[in-house]
């Protein structure tokens, strides 16, 4: 699990983890830094093909689940024990958005995981059912779960792993007592957005009749708030704080706080919303004349349900609607999309004629093989990142298509990594479901970035490449992501 424009657009949905060599967002580098190495099954963890046994099968499904191939894992249940079968639709669960069921499925594994002594998986049961909980926005028993997880397996935690936990592990004792976050029924919208100077989404919220525009950020697993609007509204800030680093990778406090109410967009009343208090000089930018008033984060985007951002405007079809017959109308097309800590995982298809080029990385060996020959590429959704770009492991795919090319100087935006060459991918087809794209002047990295949460996805789609499509959706009830260029 990897804790972590128009929407950037609102790839709303979409959240993406980055790490400091390939951090985007121009408020975080979000979360994990994890190496590569770290990601990396060891030998006694790598996939045995050819056979039905149970280390055989706990091996490959790890395997997959470290490539996000979470369609070949439910393929694959079938062939598990009973026990198996249950901690990996727990799994499921979470990556694909029904978190009641998940903890209904992990919950009772808990006791029986910890006393086999297996850290590896009651560590991905420990993280996934904390995860499962601050989603659902239990901030007290979310908290008691991060707290156990550190507690219990601090020491089996990669750095990587210590970071992504960080945020929540030490801000959820400041909001524990706070109520869960409630929304009215309301009618589908439609609202005008603008885009800040950093190049992502500012929408308008009301709060306390005052107007303000908070940044939409899919990635973010808090809501935010800046001091100054804070004690404007006259919120009551909790007077204990946290010091945190991964959120802007430098350390800085934060207080806890609860909004009573918050009206997006003049329609969509939400009640009681849990957000975290920064100071306004951590997130102000001086160089673009931009200072952020707030956050809007995943909490937000569950209550607005079904998205779609098209001419500086989004549509929202809210996850709890006045009329109950407006619900029907839900996207059951396009690309299914996971949510793996803070980022957001879509199963793009590929084109034809877009197969891999050399023998080794071609059609999957049994049931756990090699990914690359599947009809899926799994690529992240930045919406809080101005670039997108396709990581080493698509260029060692189509290597072959740039021979004789010259390489470019390519620098992250808002990072100090400094630049590194890159070639520049003129057409990248792609198909969201069943509908073909193509995104242009892509940066092709040809080394990895050492971050697990970049190299084992294909590539990043950020607000540069939303914004080459004349439209796209990300609906949180039937996690569907659809995009039209037409």
């Amino acid at each position: 699990m990897h804790y972590g424009a128009l929407l950037t657009a609102v790839a709303f949905a979409l959240a993406a983890l980055s790490c400091p060599l390939a951090a985007q967002h121009p408020l975080q580098e979000h979360g994990p830094t994890r190496t590569a190495q770290e990601n990396e099954p060891s030998a006694a963890t790598q996939p045995h093909t050819g056979t039905g046994g149970g280390l055989d099968s706990e091996a490959g499904m790890q395997h997959l689940l470290a490539d996000h191939q979470y369609l070949r894992m439910q393929a694959q249940l079938g062939y598990l024990s009973s026990d198996q079968a249950q901690f990996y639709r727990g799994i499921l669960a979470n990556r694909t958005n029904q978190l009641e069921q998940s903890v209904q499925l992990l919950e009772p594994l808990v006791d029986r995981v910890t006393a086999s002594g297996d850290k590896t998986r009651e560590k991905l049961l420990r993280m996934t059912l904390a995860e499962d909980y601050l989603r659902l926005g239990d901030w007290a028993k979310a908290g008691q779960a991060f707290r156990v997880l550190d507690d219990r397996l601090h020491d089996a935690l990669s750095s990587g792993e210590q970071d992504e936990i960080e945020m929540p592990l030490k801000m959820l004792p400041l909001v524990r007592e706070n109520p869960p976050i409630t929304a009215d029924p309301c009618g589908p919208f439609r609202l005008q957005v603008s885009n800040n100077p950093l190049g992502l989404i500012d929408v308008p919220v009301l709060i306390d009749s005052g107007s303000h525009h908070w940044m939409l950020d899919p990635t973010s697993q808090f809501n935010l708030i800046s001091r100054s609007i804070a004690r404007d509204v006259g919120l009551e800030i909790s007077k204990d704080s946290a010091t945190i680093r991964t959120l802007t990778g430098r350390p800085i406090q934060v207080h806890g706080t609860v909004v009573p109410q918050i009206t997006i967009g003049g329609r969509l009343t939400l009640h009681n919303v849990t957000a975290f208090v920064f100071e306004d000089g951590d997130y102000s930018f001086k160089s673009a004349g931009y200072r952020v008033e707030g956050v809007l984060g995943y909490p937000t985007l569950a209550a607005m349900g079904r998205i779609t951002v098209s001419n500086n405007t989004i549509q929202v079809d809210p996850a709890k609607e006045d009329d109950p017959n407006e619900g029907a109308d839900r996207l059951t097309t396009g690309a299914q999309f996971y949510l793996d800590g803070d980022q957001i995982i879509v199963a793009l298809g590929r084109t034809r004629g877009s197969a891999p080029d050399s023998p080794s990385q071609g059609s999957s060996a049994g049931r756990f093989g090699d990914s690359a020959g599947s009809d899926e590429q799994m690529f992240s959704i930045d919406a809080g990142g101005q670039q997108t770009y396709l990581t080493s492991r698509w260029f060692n795919e189509h290597a072959a298509e740039f021979k004789g090319e010259k390489m470019e100087p390519f620098t992250f935006p808002d990072t100090d990594s400094g630049p590194r060459s890159a070639y520049v991918a003129e057409d990248v087809p792609l198909v969201i479901g069943d509908t073909a794209i193509e995104l242009h002047n892509v940066p092709v990295l040809t080394q990895p970035l050492g971050s697990a949460a970049r190299d084992d996805v294909y590539g990043v789609i950020g607000v540069d490449g939303l914004d080459q499509f004349t439209s796209y959706t990300f609906d949180y009830r039937t996690m569907h992501f659809s995009a039209s260029t037409e």
